[in-house]
């Protein structure tokens, strides 16, 4: 079954961020998608994708030449064996729409410098009302910011997803390399006692079992280990509540050999346990081994 979803409404509505969701979600996405190509572009997703195709486009009053004729093209779509369409209507309050386009400094679609904002915006929305009465959901973004809008559009198309997977990475690294650009959240376990001090396992590394066992040993290790799993019980459905679709979780030691693959390696399985799409890799481990000691 390919799916379709059409987004149509205001100027200065959050059709943009919409979009942007949607693509997020995994669908092939085009803003301002001329309407006389729709047909086309509906074919060729088709083609390129298969039977499960998932596409999205934006259509609105930039193509005013073609706007009477988009009714009628989405309901020729609607009647086709093997798709389903959504037609998602953004729109907000005159007032909230003036502001935007005030402090954003653009210009209004419609507005060509002799009527103003507030007159285009009414224009606009009396051109649009025959597809703000077809619409499958019309979502008012007045008081939104962008992630509540992501996830009012997410649940318009899928009611028993609350948000976007999150997609998790933990990195183990070594402070004498320098921190991960990338983490959103960096932990420090230097103050760890140091497996690189025992002759027998100064060879291994953090995902060798005698490095993970000796460590697990050691006072204040197992409960580091459990604050921060606490701490990501906490926060992670927070991260996931406010739409966030990668986070990545950087443990540190001295060389990134030892203590942090170890307590990464029992972070993302505690993380997979937990129900997060989970990676782990070692950026320093090789990179420690060859220098010299």
């Amino acid at each position: 079954m390919t799916q379709l979803v059409v987004v149509t409404g205001l100027s200065g509505s959050g059709k943009t961020q919409a979009l942007r969701c949607l693509e997020d979600m995994g669908y092939f996405a085009v803003d301002n998608l001329p309407i006389p190509l729709i047909p086309s572009f509906v074919e060729l997703l088709g083609r390129s994708q298969g039977a499960e195709a998932r596409g999205a486009f934006v259509a609105d009053v930039r193509d005013s030449a073609n706007l009477a004729g988009l009714p009628a093209v989405l309901e020729d779509l609607r009647q086709r064996e093997g798709l389903e369409l959504r037609l998602l209507f953004l729109e907000a309050q005159e007032e909230t729409l003036v502001r935007r386009f005030s402090e954003t400094r653009r210009p209004h679609p419609l507005d060509k410098g002799s009527t103003g904002v507030a007159e285009a915006i009414r224009h606009e929305a009396a051109l649009l009302a025959d597809l703000r009465a077809a619409a499958d959901a019309v979502i008012g973004t007045d008081a939104m910011s962008p992630h509540e809008l992501r996830r009012v559009v997410q649940n318009s198309l899928d009611p028993g997803r609350e948000s976007s997977p999150l997609h998790v990475r933990v990195v183990s690294f070594g402070f004498k390399f320098g921190l991960p650009r990338e983490a959103d959240m960096v932990f420090d376990a230097r103050f760890l006692p140091n497996p690189y001090f025992k002759p027998e396992l100064r060879g291994k590394d953090g995902r060798d079992a005698e490095v993970s066992g000796y460590l697990e040993q050691q006072a204040g290790y197992r409960e580091f280990a459990e604050r921060v799993e606490d701490l990501l019980e906490f926060v992670m459905p927070r991260f996931v509540g406010e739409g966030k679709s990668y986070f990545t979780l950087g443990i540190g030691c001295t060389g990134g050999r030892h203590r942090s693959v170890a307590l990464s390696e029992r972070l993302a399985t505690w993380l997979r346990t937990a129900g997060y799409q989970t990676t782990v890799s070692h950026r320093d481990l090789v990179r420690d081994s060859e220098r010299p000691r």
